[in-house]
Parts: structure tokens; sequence; C-alpha cells
């Protein structure tokens, strides 16, 4: 936002590309963006229709006016449009622009036909898409790649560039010009401001980010993934592709429209409403293959057969998301989680759906196929991870001190309880139990807002953080005492770009959110007496010393139902940790 006002307030010539009309009054006129078009191919819709200019000079203005579509039916003045705004993008001080292009042009392409020159790895032979270039424009996708991979030596992996490129050269005068947009793109060096994925792990873990989003706002379709794949993230790791690949040129256009303006998360959300209308569409029918991957892709594919550009959109910004900051806290975690078992250069994965193996998984409380149901809830760092039993009265017998000393130092454990009446529930909790002693000998709360509890007999029912259901319950504003600091709106985060060098907090920390009660965020607790999950009208768990008999009821935390007979007596209770067996 900071850079908008800047933006708006800026007189005079824009540097790097070559000058373009002030964002003021961008006025339209079109032969001049045709060059690279093959008009025959494009939408009839987007020709130069009014309006004529954009007058505009507040970003939350402009954010409203690229959600409308109010430059999607003027050819020439998308392109001025997106020539502003990718000039006003901070970049590295030497970065590659059109002159550097004219000059290395022939020596990387040659003279041969460019049509059959080879792409650099870092694409990983990603889709090519032509959309609606004539054959001058699709032959010079390629020498622009080509021209980048050269001047960009650190980029390992950006399977979105060919999308990128090819999309632009529609809305650039000549090859030099959509190489320096391009390299704008790319060379963004605003800490707060992601753009595109260069490298397997920030890929790799946008995936994994992508799947806990998806585990978190489309819980029917993210079940359907489940039930129909084997690797659930194998299907997921398809997403940036749904957009930079198979969605149709004039959908991916109104994308770009958003994206430019607000960001990265936008990708994310466009990709989640992706998923909702294929589940939509698809609920109740069979699928059209045995692999859901394709399935996917050919919906994407042929999306305006069912959905069109401007409901894509509507979907995808009435998701609720997190804010900007809670998504990058989570992106860090899951690239840290990768560092740690040494994955940040491609390699074949391993099948993370079945973590859970038949022959080294036993439990008195719940089945391989339950535990791997349960497994598909948690977050996607730890669905790398494999079940390691902890603690179980069966073995460990029936005390609270026992149950204290052998799960201490785990971080994430599961909680799972079977009742003598057959009744199955429990929880995920976020945070080791030694944090309990943080508060002396006062019972005290602590955990993230990544808790979950759940019953799995009689009936399937997860129940999450309230907040995430219900994010107006986080009032923005400012810091109120020691229990919530700052506001989860991504305006005010904008401002304020994350060091990875810093000890941060933990993804969904209540003090992140300025809440209306403590009640809102009381997870976890425990003590010598007992141990407590959730809190506020009622706890959704509460387990005496000798963790023999229970008592569960709604609680404001989770804003659940009981998860079995309100007073209960445990027959068997067993705590699961998480066994890094991710070898490389």
């Amino acid at each position: 936002m900071e850079m908008w006002k800047k933006y708006a307030s800026m007189k005079g010539p824009v540097k790097s590309l070559s000058p373009c009309p002030s964002v003021r009054t961008i006025c339209a006129g079109m032969d001049e963006y045709s060059r690279f078009v093959d008009w025959d191919k494009m939408d009839a819709s987007i020709q130069n229709q009014d309006p004529k200019e954009l007058t505009c000079t507040e970003f939350q203005e402009l954010k409203q006016l690229a959600r409308q579509g109010y430059w999607a039916k003027n050819h020439s003045l998308r392109a001025k449009v997106f020539h502003k705004l990718i000039s006003d993008i901070p970049c590295r001080t030497v970065t590659p622009d059109a002159n550097v292009y004219r000059d290395i042009v022939v020596k990387i392409a040659g003279k041969r036909n460019s049509g059959t020159l080879p792409l650099p790895e870092f694409v990983d032979n990603s889709l090519v898409p032509t959309y609606c270039l004539n054959a001058e424009g699709i032959v010079a996708v390629r020498k622009i790649i080509s021209c980048i991979g050269n001047q960009f030596p650190d980029i390992s992996f950006c399977p979105a560039l060919p999308s990128v490129v090819a999309l632009l050269l529609h809305y650039s005068q000549d090859e030099a010009e959509c190489f320096e947009k391009v390299c704008r793109i790319l060379a963004c060096n605003d800490p707060s401001k992601r753009l595109i994925d260069q490298t397997f792990l920030a890929f790799e873990s946008s995936c994994m980010t992508f799947g806990d989003l998806v585990n978190k706002y489309c819980q029917a379709a993210h079940k359907l993934m489940v039930a129909v794949s084997e690797d659930v993230l194998e299907v997921y790791s398809d997403w940036q592709r749904w957009l930079f690949g198979e969605l149709p040129m004039v959908y991916i256009a109104r994308v770009f429209d958003v994206f430019l303006v607000e960001g990265y998360k936008v990708l994310y959300r466009v990709a989640l409403a992706l998923l909702k209308f294929f589940h939509k569409v698809r609920a109740g029918q069979p699928m059209e293959s045995d692999n859901i991957q394709q399935d996917i892709r050919t919906f994407v594919r042929d999306i305006a057969k069912s959905v069109s550009p401007e409901k894509l959109l509507e979907k995808a910004f009435a998701i609720r998301l997190f804010s900007r900051k809670e998504i990058q806290l989570l992106q860090m975690a899951n690239e840290k989680a990768l560092q740690q078992k040494g994955i940040t250069v491609k390699q074949k994965r391993q099948n993370v759906h079945l973590a859970v193996h038949a022959e080294n998984f036993k439990s008195e409380i719940v089945s391989v196929k339950e535990m791997r149901d349960i497994w598909s809830w948690i977050p996607e760092r730890f669905a790398l991870c494999q079940p390691l039993l902890l603690f179980t009265t069966l073995e460990h017998g029936c005390s609270l001190n026992r149950f204290y000393s052998h799960i201490e130092g785990h971080e994430p454990t599961l909680l799972l309880i079977k009742t003598t009446a057959k009744e199955v529930c429990g929880a995920y909790l976020s945070t080791d139990w030694s944090e309990r002693r943080r508060g002396g000998n006062k019972l005290s709360f602590f955990g993230t807002g990544e808790c979950f509890v759940f019953r799995l007999q009689p009936e399937v029912e997860r129940y999450e953080w309230v907040i995430i259901k219900h994010p107006e319950l986080a009032m923005a504003g400012s810091e109120r005492g020691s229990h919530s600091t700052q506001a989860s709106s991504a305006t005010s985060f904008s401002s304020v770009p994350l060091d990875p060098s810093d000890r941060l907090s933990p993804f969904l920390a209540a003090r992140h959110f300025n809440l209306p009660s403590k009640t809102a965020s009381m997870f976890m607790a425990g003590s010598t007496e007992c141990i407590i999950i959730g809190g506020g009208d009622g706890q959704a768990f509460y387990l005496d010393a000798d963790l023999n008999h229970g008592r569960t009821s709604h609680c404001n935390t989770f804003n659940n139902q009981p998860l079995c007979s309100e007073n209960f007596q445990i027959s068997v209770l067993e705590v699961w940790g998480f066994k890094d067996t991710l070898s490389v």
C-alpha cells in the first residue's frame, strides 16, 4: 500500500522501463500492442472497448478496479496498466533491461529456428502455453525464456515462468520490453512482496502451504482428495500448474490483473476457488479417469464450460483467508521443515499419504485407515513424518506424571481416547507439554491455533480453532495487554517485512490476533491434577490425574459439540508423536 501511495504521487517519467503515461491518466491505443497477438484466438470482448483511460490515485481504489476487471475489456489499456505496475516493482540495482536483451538475443538464440530452442532446466518441462499468440509470439517465448536463463543463474526452479512470459508478451510492444517486464518481476527485492517462486524449496513449501490452506478452507474437497488419491500432496503440488498452464488466457489475464496489485496471496485464493468449483461440479459424479490430478487439470482447462472469470474471482475473494503475515509464517515453517529434511532440490517424492504404514502401525484405538484420515488433517510439514507411539495407558499405566514424562520434548502430539462406551475422540496439540511449567504452579493455557479436536466414533467430526471459520472474532486494532499483539490484517503487516533470522512467533499464535477474550485461545493446559483442552463456557476435554475419568462439552475455543458422552470413563488413552523417517 505504501508503494502505491508513492506511486500515485509520482511525477516525471518512470525509471528503467521506457516512459509510460502516468497512472492518473492511462489512455488507450491498440496497434502498438498487437504485434504478437492472434486476434482470431483472442476473446472478442477483449478488444478496444471502453473504458479508454484509468484515473486512480489510491491503492484501495486500484485494488477494487483490478478485482472488478476495469481494464480487462481494453487490450491496450491493460498493457499500459501492466507496464506501470511492473515499473513500480522495487528491484535489485542491476536488473537486466530491454537493452540487455537486444545485446544478447542473437548470441543466445542464434539464427536457427527458435521454435526448437531448448529451455533452461529450471522450467522443469513445464507447459509452454501459447494462449492467443501468433506464430511470431510462440517463437519469441522460447527466446525470451532462454535469455532470462542466461541473466539469472541463481534461478534453480521456476515452472511458472513460461506462462508469465507468454502472457506478458500479449501486452508488450516487442520481445525486449517483455523480457524487461519479466526480469523486473524476478528481480523484486522487497522482502514483504513475494511474486514468483524461483527455487525448488520455495516452490515445494508453497505446495505444502496450499495443502494446509485446502485442509482449512476446502474441507469437502480435501476429503475427496484423501479418498481418491494415494498421495494428496502430489495432487496439491499441481496448484501452480492449474494457474500457470491450464487456465485459459482470459482467466489467467484476470488473475494477473489482481496479482500485480495484491501479490502472491491472490494465487492461493484462485487455486482454492478452482478446487471448490471442481468439487462442486464433480460432486457425486464418477471420476473421468483413475487419476485425480488429470481430472483437475482437464476441469481447469475446460473451466469456461462451467465457471466465468468473474465467478472464479468472486469465489476466490469470498474465502476469508488468513492474513498475509500468517501465510508467510506458515510458508516459512514449511520451508524450515523441508530444510531440516534436506529437501532443497527436486528429487523423487516419497508417498506422503502413506506415511502411516500398515505393517508398522498398531493402535488399540484406531485402525490404519482412521489414522490416515487423521493424518490428512494435520499440517503438511508434519504429514511428512510417521506416527510414533509415545504413551499408552495399557503399557505405561494411568498416571498423569507418567503421561508427562513420556511426551515432554515432543511437538506436536496427537491424543487419542477410547471410552468404555467404545466412543473414539481426540485432539491434535501443537505445542510441547513442557510449556505448562511456564505458569509455575498456576494452571495456564498455551498452544496455537493449529490445535483441533475431533471424534471418530460414532461419526467423524473435526472442530478447529473458532477464529479460522469466524475471523471477524479477531478484531483488528492495536495491541491490547499481554494477550495479543499485532492485528491480523494484511494491510497492517504489509509494511513490516519478516526477517527469517529473527525469532518468529509460531503460525497462528494467539498473540497475533486481537481476540475479544482469552476464552477464544484456551488451547491446552496441564497440571499435576488434570489436563484441559479448549476452554470458555466449558471444556472440549477435561481429564483427571488418574487418566481414568473425563468430561467433554461445548467450548468457545473450538466451538465444538461434546466429543463423546459428556461424562465418560477412559478405556484406553494413547499419545502419538511424529517420527521423521524421510531420508534423502
